[in-house]
């Protein structure tokens, strides 16, 4: 059982050379922050692994590492992934081998840490393949978002990508349907056939999904809002959507 009333403490590595080696090592890592004008070879080596790890990073100024930590961080600091990410190819491959539908869940910046938790536990009890996130810009996977899904983000593969929109050209081209749910559909969602391979695109409550995955969706559906508030919080719009695919693979449409 997960203590709720004990505040979670992500997992931090410090310092240059500790870094590069966990990198090196294959350890997963949620996102580094260097020092700004913090140079050196020993930087850009470690800066070439990020990249082809997909790892991302961002300089800062120093006072946030002081915030952060009173260790001696030596300019860096590495926030360590909760989780396994998986490549989202194989995971695509491996349900189609598997002679499986896929059920793909896309989420456009969606940063808070538990809408993200909540819905990453809706998407595995109903069976989910995947989740897609951006390697920027996404809610932090670490023990608060591990807590508020149950335990459900140690049970489903989260894709870590470097663009979005390339994932959801990819899964098209995998024979996918790319459903988005946004305000500006017309269709409701209850009216559209969410049968066979899917994937389903949610985006952040403030800015939607972006209009350059909107043109590449295949359809966009609505959820109607009856009463007078104008929108749902994320995580409840994507428990109606995934259990109407649910319901969809389960019944007769």
């Amino acid at each position: 059982m997960f203590n709720r009333d004990k505040q979670p403490q992500p997992k931090l590595v410090f310092g240059i050379h500790a870094v590069l080696e966990a990198v090196r090592s294959g350890k997963e890592i949620e996102k580094l922050i260097i020092k700004k004008e913090m140079s050196g070879e020993a930087l850009r080596e470690l800066m070439k692994a990020c990249r082809e790890r997909n790892i991302p990073y961002q300089f800062v100024p120093v006072d946030r590492f002081d915030r952060i930590t009173r260790k001696n961080h030596q300019g860096l600091i590495a926030y360590m992934a909760e989780i396994e990410y998986q490549p989202l190819e194989m995971v695509v491959s491996a349900v189609f081998e598997d002679g499986r539908e896929p059920a793909i869940l896309i989420l456009d910046h969606i940063t808070d840490v538990r809408n993200f938790g909540s819905i990453a536990r809706t998407a595995e009890c109903a069976g989910f393949d995947a989740i897609a996130i951006p390697d920027k810009g996404a809610a932090q996977i670490n023990s608060d978002a591990i807590k508020t899904s149950s335990g459900a983000l140690h049970n489903i593969n989260i894709c870590r990508v470097t663009n979005l929109t390339n994932a959801v050209k990819y899964l098209k081209d995998c024979g996918l349907k790319v459903f988005a749910a946004t305000e500006k559909a017309k269709q409701p969602y209850y009216k559209t056939n969410m049968k066979g391979p899917v994937a389903i695109v949610l985006g952040a409550e403030d800015a939607g999904i972006s209009p350059e995955i909107l043109r590449y969706a295949d359809e966009l559906v609505q959820i109607p809002m009856i009463g007078k508030t104008s929108s749902l919080n994320v995580s409840v719009a994507a428990g109606i959507i995934i259990y109407e695919v649910v319901k969809q693979r389960l019944s007769d449409f």
